[in-house]
Formats: C-alpha cells, structure tokens, sequence
C-alpha cells in the first residue's frame, strides 16, 4: 500500500512538473544565445593585436594609435600563425581565452560571395552595397538582406526551427534595436533590464491582484474592427511577457560577480540577464535569443584615453561585464546552455583619422565566449595589417580590410547550435548559396 502511494505521488509530481514546462529534461535541452553588438563599428584591430613579426606593420599602419607592445594582455600559445596580445582594457578575458572558454574570429565581415582585395580593386566581385553606413551595415551584418525581407538571421532561425524546439519569447532585445532578432511572422519580446515590474495600476509579478487582474481583463477585450483587433491581440501579448518577465525577476537571485558600475547598461543588461536565465530555463523554454545593444564606438576621434567615450574606456567595462556574465552563468549551472556572441557593423581602418581617432572600414574581428565554444583559439584567416597590403581593399591604402570569413558564416554556426536544419540553411541565410563552407569551427564537436 506504501508503495502504491508513493508511486502515485511521484507519478503526480512528475505531471505537474510537466504541466509547468520545468521538467529536467526540458531545462536540459535549453540553449540561449546572447548577442553583445556593438553600436558605431569598435575598432577590432586594438581588439587583438599580433606580437610576432606582424607587429611592425601594426605599428607602422597604426601610428598614434599602436597600443605598445609591452602593454598587451598575452594570450597564451600560437593561433592562425601568429602569437597575439589583447587590448590592455581586456586583460579580465585572458582567463577565459586560457582556459577555452573564449574565440576569437579574425577578419569577419558581410559578404555576398568568397571575395578578396585584388578582386574588389578591380570591381571583379560584387559587395554588399552601402558598405561605410552605420545604418545598412548594422541591418546586414544582422541578417537583412537587402531586399523586401527586413527579418533578421536569428528571428528567421527561431522559426525554422523544429517545433519541438520552439517557445514562448524566444526573440528577445534589450531595446529598440531589433533586426537580429526580428522573424518574418513572428513577434519580438522586449525586456527592458532596469524596467518595472508594474503596468499602470498592476503589478504583473503580483498577477493575482485586484490593479493586475484588470490590466489583465484589458488586454482580453474583443474587437470588429481590424485595427483596434489588432491592437487589443498586440497588447494582451505585451501583457503576457511582461507577466512572464516580472515572474522571472522575482524568482531572480541577484548574482555576486562584479559587473561592475550599474550607470553602465551593458552591465546592466547582462546582470539582469544572468539573473533570469535560469528561470526561463526551468520553465521549460528550450531556445532563446537575447540582443543588447551597448556602446558608442563610432570613434573618429580621441579613441585612446580615459574620458568614457574613448574605445580603451568602453572595453574596460565591456570585459568586467562579460567576465562577470560567464562567471554567473557557470554558478547558475548554465556552462554549456550559452554562448555570447559580440559583434558589430564593421571594422576601422588601419591608418588613423585626423582627429586620434579611425574612419569606417569593412573587416573586423568578433568573439564568442561560453562552455560550448572551442575556445584559446583565433579562427579563419588574419589579414596583413599592411597599408596596400594584400588584404587592403581601399584604393587610397588606408587599411580597409576585405573580410575572409563572412558574418553568415557565423551566424548559420551558432543558427544550427540552435537546431537549425542543415536542409533549411539557405532559408536563413541566402547568400551562403555562394559559399563552399558554410560555417565555422567556433564550437566544440
């Protein structure tokens, strides 16, 4: 009889848990990839710099700019031929890079086919168009690929993706930056980190109340008309991610990493994140991606110094808060559940502006970090930072470097970690039609 009801009892658990969605094995198939972009192009050739005999064309392309040799953060070992040191600013990620938990892809960059600078001097292949604005690059870097379609490659992803794999808010922004993430039939959810639990008289983490049962009645009125239908179907979505964030937070422990200064809204956004990510996990989401925007490294001018808008002060709070964010994240019992993608629209260019600063360019180098990644590594080709050298595609030899990994690339890696289809690839990203290798080896077999 004891037994029975034990049985019973454990056979009960086990239907509420999945009437919950929070079954252990629905929190072990959960993934959520973290996108840090950007804003403005950072100068990725201050990211990660060569120590070996390529220093001097560094040195000698970069004048003003140079970081000194003997104030890099060495990277232990060799990758991609060379021996490579870190910007100063990031010293707090050589720990992750040591122990292979950080990547680093050298010279990425949209692209429409394979291409290199003799071939774009010479006008023999075509680019993606509007290749110095901040706008478009922003937008194709991010998935847009320049026709009606203004979705983005991980918007596109989360749709494709086996229904089995699919949930309740899995495209996520910080803001009101938005293309990476955007589907073409789907909405975006938006989590804004510093935001209140509350909506006019509710307080949806209170949903039970008097103030939050009537926001709730609001968002369930019926409509003829085919506007104010869809503003009432618009709203009640609203109503319900906001009711699922709020009950995020107050189940959210807050992390003991420093992240450091909380003026700081990547700081900001990536602790708040840290802190939900495990009840999303085990409510039973099984995919995620999140987009924050952060940053003004649009740096023509005065790009070295202290003042917080110069690169090397932006970096400093970039690496606290990623450090922090992975720390948290192997506390929480999430190594292997994320990877952190940071990117942005394009590189600069070698030689300096005339105001300290770099002018807008095309190669850039990105990193990912997390247990999934197969880190210490610096993966595709790292170009000649010579001027007119053989990865300069500028006709005036200031060093705008012709990227030899494409940012599709990167993204349909990350887009099959997701669950992506290896059959519905080209559905996600178009122009990989174009190209013999369709990834990169950014993540552990």
């Amino acid at each position: 009889m004891r037994r029975r009801t034990l049985l019973g009892a454990a056979a009960a658990a086990s239907t509420l848990a999945g009437l919950a969605g929070g079954s252990g094995a629905a929190a072990d198939e959960y993934r959520a990839l973290v996108v840090v972009y950007l804003n403005g192009g950072n100068d990725g050739n201050n990211v990660l710099v060569p120590t070996d005999g390529a220093y001097g064309d560094y040195q000698t392309g970069r004048q003003g700019l140079a970081l000194p040799r003997d104030s890099l953060a060495a990277l232990p070992g060799n990758a991609a031929g060379h021996s490579f040191g870190l910007h100063p600013a990031l010293a707090p990620l050589v720990d992750l890079y040591t122990r292979e938990r950080l990547v680093f892809i050298s010279n990425v960059g949209p692209l429409w086919a394979p291409a290199t600078a003799a071939q774009v001097l010479a006008g023999a292949v075509d680019v993606p168009p509007f290749l110095l604005s901040h706008s478009d690059q922003t937008a194709i870097v991010q998935g847009w690929t320049v026709n009606d379609d203004l979705s983005g490659w991980a918007g596109r992803t989360l749709e494709l993706l086996p229904s089995r794999l699919q949930n309740r808010m899995a495209a996520v922004t910080a803001d009101t930056n938005r293309t990476l993430v955007l589907g073409r039939r789907s909405r975006v959810s938006f989590m804004d980190p510093g935001g209140s639990t509350w909506w006019g008289i509710g307080d949806l983490a209170r949903p039970k109340e008097a103030g939050a049962q009537s926001v709730a009645r609001m968002a369930q009125w019926q409509f003829a008309n085919d506007y104010e239908a869809e503003y009432a179907r618009t709203f009640g979505a609203a109503f319900d991610d906001g009711t699922f964030i709020a009950q995020a937070k107050a189940a959210a422990v807050t992390p003991t990493a420093d992240f450091g200064s909380t003026t700081e809204r990547v700081a900001t956004g990536l602790r708040s994140l840290a802190s939900v990510l495990p009840f999303f996990r085990q409510q039973g989401l099984r995919r995620q991606v999140f987009l924050q925007s952060w940053g003004n490294f649009d740096t023509h001018a005065n790009q070295r110094g202290s003042d917080v808008n110069t690169q090397d002060a932006q970096l400093a709070v970039l690496a606290k808060a990623l450090a922090a964010f992975d720390e948290t994240n192997r506390t929480n019992g999430l190594d292997m559940n994320i990877v952190t993608l940071v990117m942005t629209e394009f590189g600069r260019t070698i030689r300096p502006g005339s105001g300290g600063g770099s002018e807008h360019a095309w190669g850039n180098h990105w990193f990912a970090l997390g247990g999934p990644v197969a880190g210490r590594n610096v993966l595709g080709t790292f170009p000649s930072l010579a001027l007119g050298g053989a990865d300069d595609g500028d006709r005036g030899r200031n060093g705008r470097l012709v990227p030899t990994t494409s940012c599709d690339q990167v993204g349909a890696t990350l887009a099959q970690w997701l669950g992506l289809p290896a059959s519905q690839l080209h559905d996600a990203f178009p122009h990989l039609v174009n190209f013999g290798t369709k990834t990169v080896p950014l993540l552990r077999a």
